[in-house]
């Protein structure tokens, strides 16, 4: 059994207080032709507005998972949370410190070694031309955590215990792995620095289904050891029910429904959400009429007006076409449904 310890904790932490929060993220990108084509063609500017207006929180040692179809921009979400895209409006505060504010930079650098990311391909996140004891150390080495090779070949050989590798594994590349096998050295790698919070971008994505539960069950057993937080994306409703305390739906760069995992699940408001668990294969569903998927997820350039999800939406009305939902609490769950606002939705 390993003797890791804990990631050392700010002295008074206060558990009741959010680590995250997100405050009406945008994203807005210019994807337009370069300047003489647009000049040439008399072309008007384009833009893609990969997320709008989105707000959460993330409780001290909670998993918040985001899900939704592939670009639905909740990989974009991940990338504003830990400072690796700016936003264009909005800010993210991680204990109380702004990820964007130029300000707060210098207290920014020293927030960076409590959070880590894990990928969604470990091959590709992994360099090749490195062991695999070499890039657990990375961390280690950048942020002057531990002094001594000695010492930092120690802690390497007890985090390959921590992720359930052998010791000895340290001297291969990551191509002599498995998948399963180097997803455990990605998540070696992050807890390398000690973090309090890491963003998991579909880790799970690329494994094979009974693979996919071994990291999972990893993941929770070091969340409940370590005290860590996650912020969980994910486009598996099936995964996100294992390993979420509040579930996030996104459509279309917006927050449809959140709220606690298992009343998300008992008890979908929003037609994108049921949609969703249509989907998903469920013993418990056997017999039950389902719903097929209807439609694609529209093109972000041009957006359907009022809400988005009209197009695709078995109750939309006319004022679904107009008006854009904001988000109303039902509950213990938040939705914007301008269906769900009516009662035109059967629990």
């Amino acid at each position: 059994m390993s003797t890791v310890a804990a990631p050392e904790r700010v002295m008074g932490e206060n558990l009741a207080k959010p680590l995250v929060v997100a405050d009406h993220l945008t994203c807005i990108f210019d994807v337009s032709q370069p300047w003489l084509e647009r000049f040439v063609g008399r072309l008007p500017k384009q833009t893609l507005r990969a997320v709008s207006d989105v707000s959460f929180e993330i409780a001290r040692r909670e998993t918040l998972a985001f899900v939704g179809e592939s670009g639905s921009g909740k990989s974009t979400i991940a990338r504003m949370v830990v400072g690796l895209l700016p936003p264009s409006s909005g800010q993210v505060l991680v204990d109380g410190i702004s990820m964007s504010d130029p300000k707060q930079s210098a207290v920014r650098e020293k927030l960076r070694q409590r959070m880590q990311m894990i990928f969604q391909d470990p091959f590709a996140s992994l360099n090749p031309r490195w062991r695999v004891d070499r890039i657990i150390a990375e961390p280690i080495r950048a942020f002057g955590l531990i002094e001594g090779e000695t010492a930092i070949e120690e802690r390497v050989g007890e985090l390959l215990k921590l992720v359930r590798l052998d010791p000895a594994d340290g001297k291969k590349y990551p191509h002599e792995f498995s998948g399963g096998q180097r997803q455990r050295i990605a998540i070696a790698r992050a807890l390398s620095a000690n973090p309090e919070f890491i963003v998991c971008d579909e880790p799970t994505s690329a494994l094979d289904v009974s693979v996919q539960a071994q990291i999972l069950n990893l993941m929770r057993d070091l969340q409940d050891r370590l005290g860590l937080t996650y912020l969980f994306i994910s486009h598996n409703l099936a995964v996100v029910r294992q390993m979420a305390t509040r579930i996030g739906v996104i459509y279309l760069g917006r927050l449809v429904e959140i709220g606690p995992g298992e009343e998300l699940f008992q008890r979908p408001r929003h037609p994108y959400t049921r949609m969703l668990l249509d989907a998903v294969p469920d013993l418990e569903m056997i017999g039950r009429q389902r719903k097929p998927i209807v439609g694609e997820i529209p093109n972000p350039i041009s957006p359907p007006s009022g809400c988005a999800f009209h197009p695709r939406c078995p109750l939309a009305a006319e004022r679904c076409k107009i008006e854009q939902p904001q988000m109303t609490a039902q509950g213990s769950v938040q939705v914007a449904c301008h269906a769900v606002e009516e009662g035109r939705v059967a629990s």
